[in-house]
Formats: C-alpha cells, structure tokens, sequence
C-alpha cells in the first residue's frame, strides 16, 4: 500500500509541472509569432531599401566629368582649377578631392604627416610625404585650402 502523503506530493508536482508546461508553450507561441513577426520585417524593409535605392539611382545627378587633362613638357597632367563661385569640389581629380575631404574633417588646422597617415602613407619616409605637401601647396594656391604660417593647412569655408 502506497502512503497517502506520497500520493498527494506526487499529484502536487504533477499539478506544479502541468503548470509549468502551460506557460512555456504560451511562452514559445509568443517567441515564435514575434519571429515570424520579425522575418516580414525583414522583408519589408529589405524591399524598401531596393526601392529607395532605385529612386536614388535614377535621380542621382550624372557624374562631374572629369577634370580636362593638360600637357606640361610632353607630359600629361590634370589641371587644378582655382576655386569660385561656380567651381566646386568636383572640378578636382579624385586624389585631391580625397586631400580636402580629410582637411575639412579634421576640423582644425591639420599638418601634412596627419593628411598622410589618413591617405595610408608612409609618413616615417620623407619622400613620401613631399608630393602630398606639393599638392596641399597646389590646393592653397588655388584657393580650396588656406596654409598657414606653421605649415599646417586648413579648409576655407
């Protein structure tokens, strides 16, 4: 004959794992209705992105033309245009337009070793850093950016 008392324990854990298995399966309906809740979205958004990236692709301006070459001593080079009113940054070839973004992002002015490091220069090595100090020179001259007296340039605004 089996204990009253143990019966009772067994029909109370019963009661305590039916429970229990109750509000798991609630719990895992709501997992799984939030996943699938989850999965249009990202379809949803996956689709708009396509659509908004084709709006963009078909009311994106048509590319700056390139800068006109010119020829110095037999030897073609791309000319700098003077900054103005009805000149902007797409005027410049690729490299120097590349030299004016970090100038402007440094926010501050900023020395030729520092503009070297963000192109990914060897700035240790001197000679590598002339040709950048000469096209920073060229950019001042020009106007698009201001030298300072310390040697370090800034953005005219």
């Amino acid at each position: 004959m089996v204990d009253p008392e143990v019966r009772e324990r067994i029909a109370a854990r019963r009661a305590e794992l039916n429970g229990l298995e109750e509000q798991l399966v609630k719990r895992l309906d709501q997992v799984r209705a939030e996943r699938n809740e989850l999965a249009v979205a990202e379809r949803v958004l996956a689709r708009v992105s396509e659509q908004i990236a084709g709006e963009r692709a078909a009311s994106a301006p048509a590319p700056a033309p390139a800068p006109a070459p010119a020829r110095v001593a037999g030897r073609a080079v791309l000319l700098v245009p003077h900054r103005g009113d009805s000149v902007d940054k797409t005027a410049l070839p690729g490299d120097y337009r590349r030299i004016l973004v970090i100038v402007r992002a440094a926010g501050g002015p900023v020395q030729v070793r520092a503009v070297g490091e963000e192109l990914g220069l060897q700035v240790e090595v001197r000679g590598k850093l002339e040709p950048l100090r000469a096209k920073l020179v060229k950019l001042a001259d020009r106007g698009w950016l201001h030298k300072r007296g310390d040697g370090k340039f800034t953005a005219r605004l």
